[in-house]
């Protein structure tokens, strides 16, 4: 079986790029569970279209829910039926999505009826065993179907079997994911009488479940946050109307990074300030490492350093960890080390992140060295090599940039990036063409 590549072109000189990316995956996951749980018709305008989002919206067509789908306006109406589900028994599919998996587990077991969720073998490894005993300890029934604390499973939900008059309390590990807070903060409409979710772990909040809460309160429900508890009143529910999806910040940033790499100038149209998407923090970031970063009545636009020389930092990645990827590849570039903390987590995501990272960077020939949750990247010269992506989106969407400044660069299974951004290539052919026309 032969292996796709892509061959990255290398470029002669800085960028001068103006894209649209498209649009939030976080946001569109959270924004179809919460239409499917609204009280009546949603209609979600910027929608992602991707791997991910299309398995979403295949689960809510199995589960019964009238869904609307015009890919060309980037559109979605959902008809909410004010956290009941249409079915009471069925099979979902999730394929690779951390969020569906996560989201969907959490609507079913709060739903009247059985029904079995499977995945794709890559989320078949990994973790759901703290949102399994969340579950299993407020009543639903879960009977593991392969191996225990992961997918698949057949799981009968509480079909408010639970107390009317007692608000429901819970207690949550999230050191492995935040998903399983966001997937609880989600539903917690669905428990009529009040739910308080206390959180054991170390780490109380994060980047995503801030979008979480701005959105639900932009769908009409507000949770409060002590700094230990998550409260969520008796009665809530989601109102239904229009909501306009962000672009993509985390995609957006792999662009911004080819201006930081080149010398050159990025805009990426419709990302600004105002967006509520973490990975905001990687422009920060960029302009510590000698960028210079502004915003324009385009978008944000980055203008890398001169020549794409980058200052070497010391940073904690843990709020914005998606955006590890674009930063380990920038550090072969910059005039001392660069060293990422506080991304242990990173392991169990799509692949082993940290692991993945310090292997491709060793045959390109950079020095590096990996810790637990920290990875040390010293400056070097990559040579050409062909990067394995290890079925991971963001390895190969980052570390074809290296492309853009060495020559012999290719990426090995280049469309597991349909994952988040399944145009992504083709965009970055199309604007590498570009430049190469104009030098």
């Amino acid at each position: 079986m032969t292996t796709i590549k892509y061959k990255v072109p290398k470029l002669d000189g800085p960028i001068d790029w103006t894209v649209e990316v498209p649009g939030s995956k976080s946001m569109t996951n959270r924004a179809l569970l919460i239409a499917a749980l609204a009280d009546g018709t949603t209609t979600l305008k910027g929608v992602l279209f991707s791997e991910d989002s299309r398995n979403f919206l295949s689960c809510l067509k199995a589960l019964g829910f009238q869904v609307r789908i015009d890919e060309i306006k980037k559109m979605v109406t959902v008809e909410g039926l004010n956290g009941t589900i249409p079915v009471t028994s069925g099979e979902i599919y999730v394929g690779s999505a951390g969020t569906a998996a996560r989201f969907l587990t959490a609507m079913l077991a709060m739903a009247e009826g059985t029904f079995v969720i499977n995945s794709s073998e890559q989320m078949k490894k990994r973790p759901m065993k703290p949102l399994f005993h969340v579950l299993e300890d407020i009543g639903a029934e879960i009977v593991y179907l392969e191996k225990e604390g992961f997918l698949p499973i057949k799981i009968k939900g509480i079909g408010g079997r639970l107390p009317i008059d007692k608000r429901c309390n819970i207690k949550l590990d999230i050191s492995e994911s935040t998903q399983f807070l966001s997937a609880l903060m989600l539903i917690s409409p669905m428990v009529k009488q009040g739910l308080c979710i206390e959180i054991t772990s170390v780490r109380k909040d994060g980047a995503y479940i801030r979008i979480t809460r701005k959105m639900m309160e932009q769908f009409g429900v507000v949770i409060d946050f002590d700094g230990t508890r998550y409260f969520v009143e008796q009665g809530v529910c989601y109102s239904s109307g229009c909501y306009q999806i962000e672009p993509d910040v985390s995609a957006a940033c792999y662009f911004y990074a080819a201006a930081a790499l080149t010398g050159g100038r990025t805009i990426v149209k419709n990302i600004t300030w105002k967006c509520m998407q973490g990975d905001l923090k990687f422009l920060e970031l960029l302009e510590k490492m000698g960028c210079q970063v502004t915003e324009t009545s385009d978008g944000i636009q980055v203008c890398g350093a001169t020549n794409g020389r980058l200052k070497g930092i010391t940073v904690d990645m843990k709020d914005f960890s998606d955006q590890t990827m674009t930063l380990a590849i920038l550090a072969p570039f910059a005039d001392s080390d660069i060293r990422i903390e506080n991304i242990g987590h990173i392991r169990l995501q799509e692949s082993d992140r940290i692991h993945a990272i310090v292997t491709e960077l060793t045959r390109l020939g950079i020095s590096c060295k990996e810790e637990t949750d920290a990875i040390t990247i010293h400056p070097g010269t990559p040579k050409p090599v062909v990067i394995q992506t290890y079925e991971d989106h963001r390895i190969a969407m980052a570390f074809a940039l290296i492309g853009l400044r060495v020559e012999g660069i290719e990426i090995s299974n280049p469309m597991c990036c349909k994952k988040t951004f399944e145009t992504y290539f083709e965009v970055l052919d199309s604007l590498c063409n570009q430049t190469v026309n104009l030098q």
